[in-house]
Protein backbone atom coordinates (compact mmCIF):
# COMPACT_ATOMS: atom_id res chain seq x y z
CA UNK A 1 0.00 0.00 0.00
CA UNK A 2 1.25 3.38 -1.06
CA UNK A 3 2.22 5.27 2.04
CA UNK A 4 0.09 8.64 1.64
CA UNK A 5 -2.73 5.81 1.55
CA UNK A 6 -1.65 4.24 4.95
CA UNK A 7 -1.57 7.86 6.42
CA UNK A 8 -4.76 8.29 5.03
CA UNK A 9 -6.25 5.64 6.47
CA UNK A 10 -4.69 6.19 10.06
CA UNK A 11 -6.22 9.82 9.48
CA UNK A 12 -9.76 7.87 8.58
CA UNK A 13 -9.61 5.48 11.51
CA UNK A 14 -8.62 8.81 14.10
CA UNK A 15 -11.96 10.69 12.13
CA UNK A 16 -14.67 8.10 12.31
CA UNK A 17 -15.58 5.75 14.58
CA UNK A 18 -15.56 1.86 13.97
CA UNK A 19 -19.19 1.72 12.47
CA UNK A 20 -18.43 4.38 9.63
CA UNK A 21 -14.98 3.28 9.65
CA UNK A 22 -15.49 -0.14 8.38
CA UNK A 23 -18.25 -0.02 6.78
CA UNK A 24 -16.52 2.49 4.59
CA UNK A 25 -13.02 1.50 4.18
CA UNK A 26 -13.38 -2.59 5.13
CA UNK A 27 -16.75 -3.36 2.83
CA UNK A 28 -14.51 -2.13 -0.39
CA UNK A 29 -10.89 -3.07 0.58
CA UNK A 30 -9.88 -3.63 -2.99
CA UNK A 31 -10.72 -0.10 -3.59
CA UNK A 32 -8.22 1.86 -1.53
CA UNK A 33 -5.68 1.88 -3.77
CA UNK A 34 -7.51 4.11 -6.03
CA UNK A 35 -8.61 5.89 -3.99
CA UNK A 36 -8.83 9.46 -5.34
CA UNK A 37 -6.58 11.96 -4.33
CA UNK A 38 -9.05 14.87 -3.77
CA UNK A 39 -10.38 12.27 -0.71
CA UNK A 40 -6.93 12.37 0.76
CA UNK A 41 -6.45 16.02 0.24
CA UNK A 42 -10.29 17.03 2.50
CA UNK A 43 -9.25 14.18 4.85
CA UNK A 44 -6.31 16.23 5.51
CA UNK A 45 -7.45 19.52 5.90
CA UNK A 46 -10.42 18.13 8.06
CA UNK A 47 -7.67 16.65 10.60
CA UNK A 48 -5.74 20.19 10.10
CA UNK A 49 -8.63 22.06 11.47
CA UNK A 50 -9.54 19.22 14.02
CA UNK A 51 -6.21 19.51 15.65
CA UNK A 52 -6.31 23.27 15.77
CA UNK A 53 -10.16 23.15 17.15
CA UNK A 54 -8.39 20.82 20.01
CA UNK A 55 -5.59 23.01 20.61
CA UNK A 56 -7.47 26.20 20.82
CA UNK A 57 -8.01 27.75 24.38
CA UNK A 58 -9.08 30.98 23.74
CA UNK A 59 -12.19 30.67 25.55
CA UNK A 60 -13.18 28.79 29.17
CA UNK A 61 -15.12 26.03 27.62
CA UNK A 62 -11.94 24.24 26.21
CA UNK A 63 -10.74 24.02 29.61
CA UNK A 64 -13.44 22.73 31.01
CA UNK A 65 -14.40 19.95 28.10
CA UNK A 66 -14.02 15.99 28.42
CA UNK A 67 -14.00 15.84 24.41
CA UNK A 68 -13.49 18.00 21.58
CA UNK A 69 -17.30 17.15 19.78
CA UNK A 70 -15.54 18.01 16.44
CA UNK A 71 -17.75 16.31 13.07
CA UNK A 72 -19.66 13.33 12.78
CA UNK A 73 -20.94 11.61 9.06
CA UNK A 74 -19.45 11.35 5.74
CA UNK A 75 -16.61 14.29 4.69
CA UNK A 76 -17.61 13.41 1.17
CA UNK A 77 -21.50 14.29 2.41
CA UNK A 78 -23.68 16.55 -0.01
CA UNK A 79 -25.36 17.25 3.09
CA UNK A 80 -24.02 19.06 6.03
CA UNK A 81 -26.18 19.88 9.46
CA UNK A 82 -24.90 22.53 11.97
CA UNK A 83 -26.24 23.03 15.08
CA UNK A 84 -25.71 24.65 18.19
CA UNK A 85 -23.15 23.21 20.70
CA UNK A 86 -22.32 19.83 22.48
CA UNK A 87 -24.90 18.35 25.61
CA UNK A 88 -23.18 16.40 27.81
CA UNK A 89 -23.81 13.02 26.17
CA UNK A 90 -22.27 15.34 23.32
CA UNK A 91 -18.79 15.63 25.58
CA UNK A 92 -18.61 12.23 26.94
CA UNK A 93 -18.72 10.34 23.85
CA UNK A 94 -16.90 13.04 21.29
CA UNK A 95 -19.86 12.82 18.29
CA UNK A 96 -22.39 15.46 17.80
CA UNK A 97 -26.02 15.25 18.71
CA UNK A 98 -26.06 11.40 20.47
CA UNK A 99 -28.44 12.56 23.35
CA UNK A 100 -32.23 13.17 23.02
CA UNK A 101 -32.12 15.52 20.97
CA UNK A 102 -29.62 13.53 18.40
CA UNK A 103 -32.46 10.42 18.66
CA UNK A 104 -35.28 13.00 17.00
CA UNK A 105 -32.48 14.42 14.81
CA UNK A 106 -32.45 10.40 13.33
CA UNK A 107 -36.13 10.48 13.29
CA UNK A 108 -36.26 12.95 11.21
CA UNK A 109 -33.41 12.48 8.96
CA UNK A 110 -35.29 9.03 8.45
CA UNK A 111 -38.34 10.52 7.32
CA UNK A 112 -36.57 11.78 4.18
CA UNK A 113 -34.67 8.58 3.65
CA UNK A 114 -31.46 9.66 5.63
CA UNK A 115 -29.04 8.62 8.70
CA UNK A 116 -25.78 10.21 9.77
CA UNK A 117 -23.74 7.89 8.25
CA UNK A 118 -24.55 9.35 4.97
CA UNK A 119 -24.86 13.68 5.99
CA UNK A 120 -21.52 15.46 7.98
CA UNK A 121 -23.17 16.43 11.06
CA UNK A 122 -21.06 19.35 13.35
CA UNK A 123 -21.96 22.41 15.25
CA UNK A 124 -20.96 26.28 15.49
CA UNK A 125 -19.20 25.49 19.44
CA UNK A 126 -17.08 22.15 19.71
CA UNK A 127 -17.24 22.48 23.37
CA UNK A 128 -20.14 22.15 26.00
CA UNK A 129 -21.24 25.09 27.59
CA UNK A 130 -21.57 24.74 30.96
CA UNK A 131 -25.02 23.73 32.25
CA UNK A 132 -25.76 23.28 28.36
CA UNK A 133 -26.48 26.85 27.90
CA UNK A 134 -26.37 29.09 25.08
CA UNK A 135 -22.63 30.48 23.77
CA UNK A 136 -22.15 33.45 24.37
CA UNK A 137 -21.87 36.02 21.49
CA UNK A 138 -17.80 36.26 22.29
CA UNK A 139 -17.91 32.21 22.44
CA UNK A 140 -19.74 31.90 19.59
CA UNK A 141 -17.32 35.02 17.50
CA UNK A 142 -13.88 33.10 18.98
CA UNK A 143 -15.55 29.32 17.09
CA UNK A 144 -16.91 30.63 13.78
CA UNK A 145 -13.54 30.79 11.88
CA UNK A 146 -13.32 26.89 12.24
CA UNK A 147 -16.81 26.19 11.49
CA UNK A 148 -16.68 28.37 8.31
CA UNK A 149 -13.53 26.73 7.60
CA UNK A 150 -15.41 23.21 8.28
CA UNK A 151 -18.28 24.27 6.15
CA UNK A 152 -15.64 25.00 3.52
CA UNK A 153 -13.91 21.55 3.63
CA UNK A 154 -16.50 19.39 3.47
CA UNK A 155 -18.20 21.23 1.04
CA UNK A 156 -21.93 20.63 1.00
CA UNK A 157 -24.34 20.85 -1.57
CA UNK A 158 -27.05 21.23 0.90
CA UNK A 159 -26.49 23.20 3.92
CA UNK A 160 -28.98 23.26 7.28
CA UNK A 161 -28.88 25.15 10.05
CA UNK A 162 -30.88 24.22 13.22
CA UNK A 163 -32.10 26.55 15.53
CA UNK A 164 -30.99 30.24 15.99
CA UNK A 165 -27.57 30.10 17.39
CA UNK A 166 -26.37 28.17 14.18
CA UNK A 167 -28.72 30.97 12.00
CA UNK A 168 -27.46 34.25 13.69
CA UNK A 169 -23.52 32.58 13.66
CA UNK A 170 -23.79 31.80 10.02
CA UNK A 171 -26.20 34.03 8.44
CA UNK A 172 -26.71 37.18 10.55
CA UNK A 173 -27.77 38.35 13.78
CA UNK A 174 -30.70 40.54 12.77
CA UNK A 175 -32.56 37.74 11.54
CA UNK A 176 -35.23 35.30 13.47
CA UNK A 177 -35.87 32.20 12.90
CA UNK A 178 -39.68 32.26 12.27
CA UNK A 179 -39.10 34.60 9.41
CA UNK A 180 -36.08 32.58 7.76
CA UNK A 181 -37.32 28.77 8.43
CA UNK A 182 -38.72 27.15 5.11
CA UNK A 183 -36.50 29.23 2.58
CA UNK A 184 -33.86 28.51 0.83
CA UNK A 185 -31.13 30.87 -0.49
CA UNK A 186 -27.26 30.81 -1.70
CA UNK A 187 -24.18 31.41 0.83
CA UNK A 188 -21.09 31.31 0.57
CA UNK A 189 -18.33 29.70 2.72
CA UNK A 190 -14.66 30.34 1.43
CA UNK A 191 -14.55 28.45 -2.25
CA UNK A 192 -18.12 26.55 -0.90
CA UNK A 193 -21.13 27.62 -2.59
CA UNK A 194 -24.14 25.80 -0.78
CA UNK A 195 -27.57 25.95 -0.92
CA UNK A 196 -28.88 26.70 2.77
CA UNK A 197 -32.35 26.36 4.72
CA UNK A 198 -33.13 27.04 8.03
CA UNK A 199 -35.36 24.81 10.55
CA UNK A 200 -35.54 23.93 13.88
CA UNK A 201 -33.16 22.36 16.53
CA UNK A 202 -34.61 19.24 17.79
CA UNK A 203 -34.17 20.08 21.58
CA UNK A 204 -36.86 23.62 20.27
CA UNK A 205 -38.99 20.72 19.28
CA UNK A 206 -38.72 18.97 22.24
CA UNK A 207 -40.18 22.12 24.14
CA UNK A 208 -42.13 23.06 21.37
CA UNK A 209 -43.71 19.51 19.83
CA UNK A 210 -47.00 21.93 17.84
CA UNK A 211 -43.67 23.38 15.71
CA UNK A 212 -43.00 19.62 14.11
CA UNK A 213 -45.58 20.14 11.73
CA UNK A 214 -43.24 22.52 10.26
CA UNK A 215 -40.25 21.14 10.18
CA UNK A 216 -41.91 18.56 8.49
CA UNK A 217 -42.55 21.05 5.99
CA UNK A 218 -38.94 21.68 5.93
CA UNK A 219 -37.75 18.64 5.69
CA UNK A 220 -39.76 17.98 2.82
CA UNK A 221 -38.04 20.97 1.02
CA UNK A 222 -34.89 19.62 1.86
CA UNK A 223 -35.68 16.06 0.12
CA UNK A 224 -37.13 17.75 -2.79
CA UNK A 225 -33.95 19.80 -3.11
CA UNK A 226 -31.94 16.27 -2.61
CA UNK A 227 -34.00 14.98 -5.82
CA UNK A 228 -33.73 18.02 -8.22
CA UNK A 229 -30.05 18.05 -7.20
CA UNK A 230 -29.58 14.44 -7.94
CA UNK A 231 -27.96 13.53 -4.90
Amino acid sequence: MKPELFKYLIQCKELYDDEIFLSKFNSNPNNVDNLPISDIDVLNNINVLKNEVKNCYKCSLSASRTNTVFGYGDFNASLMIVGEAPGQQEDLSGNPFVGRAGMLLDKMLAAIKLDRKNVYISNIINYRPPDNRRPTEEEIKQYLPFISKHIEIINPKILVLLGSTAMNALIGKDVVISKMRGKWFEKKFGNCKTSVIITFHPAFLMRQPAQKKMAWVDLKMIRDKKTNLNI
